[in-house]
Order: structure tokens, then C-alpha cells, then sequence
């Protein structure tokens, strides 16, 4: 599961900024390769270990926030100066961010909620439930007149 997981992380990010980088601006394929490849597997640790502790808002602005870091010096490493790395890496940070969302909604029903036992799974559940009996009496409406 963590490997769909990721590789769903993979393909989310390098097409945005295939899209942002490569397609709008024009930069060369092999860094929008390795700025996939890192921001996938630093983000992807931040989801993994964080996002429970934090919950999907903080880890959602944390992946803006880390997205936009690491575009922003690695692009300025890796692309030619013509190319407006701050700017790319803000709007290539915004649609991660969308994106990230979603896939927090993911990785919690797909990675987090299997691990919570469900109590119907616990030993003995129906047998604690099943040898409940109901005590009442069933009213008429004589009953409730005065005699």
C-alpha cells in the first residue's frame, strides 16, 4: 500500500512540474526529473510520519512550504537563469498543495484507517452483545387511562 501510495505521490508531482517547469517555461526534463524524485521522497517521509501527528491541514501547508523551498533552490542549481524559478516553484507549490489534500484523504482511508482495529474485530464482541436482553413492557393505551 505504501508503495502505491507513493508512486501516486510520484506521478502527482512530476506532472505538475513537468507542466509548470517544463511546459510553460521551458526547462530541461532531467531536472524536472530530480526535483520530482527528492520532493517525492522528502514529502512522501513528511506524510508518512507527520501527517498522523499534525493532521491534513499543517501537513498540507508543510508540503507548500517544503515544495516551495526545495523548487525554488534547487531550480536556481539546475535551470538556466532565464527561467523565473521563484515564481514557478510558488504556483508549482499551490497546485501541490491541492493536490496534497487529496492525497492525505487518501493515504488516511487507505493507510491509516485499516491499522485502527475495528471493535467488531475484538474477541468476544458478539458474545458480549448478543446475551443483551431488553427490558420493557409494551404500553397500551388502557394502561394509560384512569380506571
Amino acid at each position: 500500500m505504501y508503495f502505491k501510495t507513493f508512486l501516486i505521490k510520484l506521478i502527482m508531482t512530476t506532472a505538475i512540474i513537468w507542466i509548470v517547469l517544463g511546459g510553460y517555461y521551458g526547462a530541461n526534463l532531467l531536472g524536472v526529473f530530480i526535483i520530482s524524485i527528492v520532493l517525492t521522497v522528502l514529502g512522501f517521509i513528511g506524510d508518512i510520519f507527520l501527517m498522523p501527528r499534525l493532521g491534513n491541514i499543517l501537513a498540507t501547508i508543510g508540503d507548500f512550504i517544503l515544495a516551495l523551498g526545495l523548487v525554488w533552490l534547487m531550480g536556481i542549481y539546475l535551470f538556466d537563469p532565464s527561467v523565473p524559478v521563484g515564481r514557478a516553484a510558488f504556483i508549482i507549490s499551490l497546485l501541490l498543495m491541492v493536490g496534497e489534500m487529496y492525497l492525505h484523504q487518501y493515504i488516511k482511508l487507505h493507510i491509516w484507517e485499516p491499522r485502527i482495529m475495528n471493535p467488531r474485530d475484538k474477541a468476544g464482541y458478539y458474545q458480549r452483545t448478543d446475551t443483551q436482553l431488553e427490558f420493557a413492557r409494551a404500553f397500551s393505551k388502557e394502561d394509560f387511562q384512569k380506571k
